[in-house]
């Protein structure tokens, strides 16, 4: 098991980005792509990795409401 520091924003369609809900925790998994799967609402869009080489885990439910997820170790 790993541990990460994870900031979570959940954006809605109504308001954007600008709006999101934020919140930064911290959890042990064995990959950050197991824990989305096991603990996120919506299905895995999006894996990439952002300039920090911090993964980012996009989830959706395909109408416009997404949680993004980055992990840094």
């Amino acid at each position: 098991m790993n541990e990460y520091e994870v900031f979570i924003e959940d954006i809605n369609s109504c308001g954007g980005e600008q709006y999101a809900k934020k919140d930064l925790i911290e959890v042990e998994a064995d990959s950050p792509e197991a824990y989305v799967k096991e603990n996120g609402r919506f299905p895995i869009m999006d894996i990439s990795e952002n300039t920090n080489g911090d993964t980012v885990i996009i989830t959706g439910d395909g109408h416009g409401n997404f949680v993004r997820y980055t992990f840094a170790e």
